[in-house]
C-alpha cells in the first residue's frame, strides 16, 4: 500500500486553507486582484521566509482557485540566463490556451550561483519589466547581496513561522482526520522543536504518530537530539537519491545531526529505501565497514579515520542504490534510538546506584554493575531483609529499589 505523505495530502487547496500569515496572504491577494485593473506598478512579488514555511503552497494555492495556469521554475536549478530567458520570458508575454490566466513562480531566487549564471539577475529583471501576467519570487534569505536588485524591483512580502495560536487547531485537525490522539503539550511541542517548520512539523507528525497511532511529550521527545540545519528527513533525502559521490557527501554540510545519530537514521532506514536486495546488500556492507570504523575511532582515538566512517554511510550508501521503492516510503524513526529514550531513566538510575556502591567499594561504576548487580539481585529475592541492611549502608537503597523491583531489564 503506498503511503501519502502529509505534506502533500494536507497542502492547502485555497490560499484561505492556509494557516497563519493572513495580513500577508491578504496582502499577496490584493496584489493579484490588481492585475484586473492592469498591470501594476509592481509586477513582482518577493515572497520571503524560512524554508517550511509555505511559500510555494500559497502560491500554488492562488492559482489552483483561480484556475489559472502556474509555471513554475526553480531558479537554482534552472541556472541558465538563456533557460530562464525561454520558459519563464516566454511564460510571461505569450498568450494562454482558452484565455485562461497565468501566475509564473521562480522559486529560490536567492540560490542563483552567480559565477555560474552571471545573466540570471539580469534576464530576470528583464522578465519582470516585460511580464503580462503576476510573477512571483520566492527566498529564504531576502538580504542576500546578489539578488539586491530583485529586491528593489518587487512588492516585498514576509511569510513567518506557523505559531501557536494558527498551529494547534491545524494540527489537531489534520490528527483527527488521520483518527490519532495527540496530547496538546505535545502538539506545543512539535511546534516549537521544528520552529514552526510546517513541512518538517507534518512529517514528523507522520512518522510519530504511525508508531503506536498516539502523539504524546515522550514520543515528541524522541527528536531532542535534533539539533539541526535541515529536517532529518532533507537530510536522508539528500543521501537516498543522491547519485555521485559529492552530493552524497553534501549531506554531512546540511545538518547537524550527531554523526553516530545519522549512522542510525541511516542504518534504520536503508531496508526500505533500497528495494533492490542486491543494492542493499552492497550498501549494508558499506554501513557495516564504517560501523567498525567508528569502533576503532572510539578504542584507540584514531580520529583520522573518521573521514571514511562517513564516506562510507553517506557515500557509500548512496553509490549502492540504483532503483528507488514504487511509490512514497516514510522515513522511519530509529528503534535503536527509541529504546534508548524509553529506557534513559532507569539506566540514569543504575549509573547513581553504581556510583554509590561503587565509592564505598573502591571499584569503579562499570565494574560496580558488573560484580554487584547479579548479587544484589541474587539478595533481593532471596533474603530482603538481609538486602535492606546491605541497601542501606551503601545509601543506595532508593535507587536498588526502583532498579530490583523493576521487570525491566536494562542494557549497561
Amino acid at each position: 500500500m503506498t503511503i501519502e505523505p502529509w505534506t502533500i495530502k494536507y497542502k492547502p487547496k485555497t490560499s484561505k486553507d492556509v494557516a497563519g500569515n493572513k495580513p500577508a496572504i491578504e496582502k499577496l491577494r490584493d496584489w493579484i486582484e490588481s492585475w484586473n485593473k492592469g498591470r501594476p506598478v509592481k509586477a513582482a512579488v518577493l515572497l520571503y521566509g524560512p524554508a517550511g514555511v509555505g511559500k510555494t503552497s500559497v502560491t500554488e494555492a492562488l492559482a489552483r482557485e483561480r484556475g489559472w495556469d502556474l509555471v513554475e521554475i526553480n531558479a537554482s536549478d534552472k541556472r541558465s540566463g538563456e533557460i530562464l530567458a525561454k520558459v519563464a520570458g516566454l511564460a510571461s508575454t505569450q498568450s494562454t490556451l482558452f484565455s485562461k490566466g497565468r501566475l509564473i513562480l521562480l522559486d529560490e531566487v536567492d540560490g542563483i550561483n552567480l559565477r555560474a549564471d552571471q545573466a540570471a539577475v539580469t534576464t530576470i529583471l528583464q522578465i519582470i519589466k516585460e511580464t503580462q501576467y503576476p510573477l512571483i519570487l520566492t527566498a529564504n534569505d531576502p538580504w542576500d547581496p546578489k539578488i539586491r536588485p530583485l529586491r528593489e524591483a518587487c512588492l516585498q512580502i514576509e511569510l513567518k513561522r506557523l505559531g501557536i495560536r494558527d498551529g494547534v487547531p491545524l494540527l489537531r485537525n489534520i490528527l483527527n482526520q488521520e483518527g490519532v490522539k495527540a496530547d496538546e503539550d505535545a502538539l506545543r511541542l512539535v511546534l516549537d522543536r521544528d520552529r514552526g517548520d510546517i513541512r518538517s512539523i507534518l512529517n514528523d507528525m507522520q512518522m510519530l504518530s504511525s508508531r503506536h497511532g498516539t502523539l504524546t511529550v515522550d514520543d515528541v521527545d524522541l527528536l531532542s537530539g535534533r539539533d539541526r540545519t535541515e529536517s532529518i528527513f532533507e537530510v536522508l533525502r539528500v543521501i537516498f537519491n543522491s547519485r555521485t559521490v559529492a552530493a552524497a557527501r553534501r549531506s554531512l554540510s546540511i545538518s547537524d545531526v550527531d554523526q553516530e545519530m545519522l549512522f542510525q537514521w541511516i542504518f534504520e532506514n536503508a531496508p526500505y529505501q533500497i528495494p533492490k536486495p542486491k543494492e542493499l546488500d552492497e550498501a549494508m556492507a558499506a554501513l557495516a565497514e564504517s560501523d567498525l570504523y567508528f569502533g576503532r575511532i572510539k578504542k584507540t582515538q584514531s580520529w583520522h579515520l573518521l573521514s571514511y566512517a562517513l564516506d562510507l554511510m553517506t557515500a557509500g550508501v548512496a553509490v549502492a542504490k540504483q532503483t528507488s521503492p514504487s511509490g512514497w516510503v516514510p522515513m522511519r524513526f530509529p528503534q535503536k534510538i527509541s529504546s534508548m529514550s524509553r529506557t534513559r531513566s532507569m539506566r540514569d538510575t543504575r549509573k547513581k546506584a553504581a556510583a554509590s556502591i561503587g565509592v564505598r567499594s573502591h571499584v569503579s561504576i562499570r565494574r560496580a554493575q558488573q560484580l554487584y548487580f547479579p548479587l544484589l539481585r541474587f539478595i533481593y529475592e532471596h533474603n530482603p531483609g538481609e538486602y535492606e541492611r546491605i541497601a542501606a549502608s551503601l545509601d543506595a537503597k532508593e535507587e536498588l529499589d526502583d532498579l530490583l523491583s523493576s521487570e525491566v531489564k536494562v542494557p549497561n
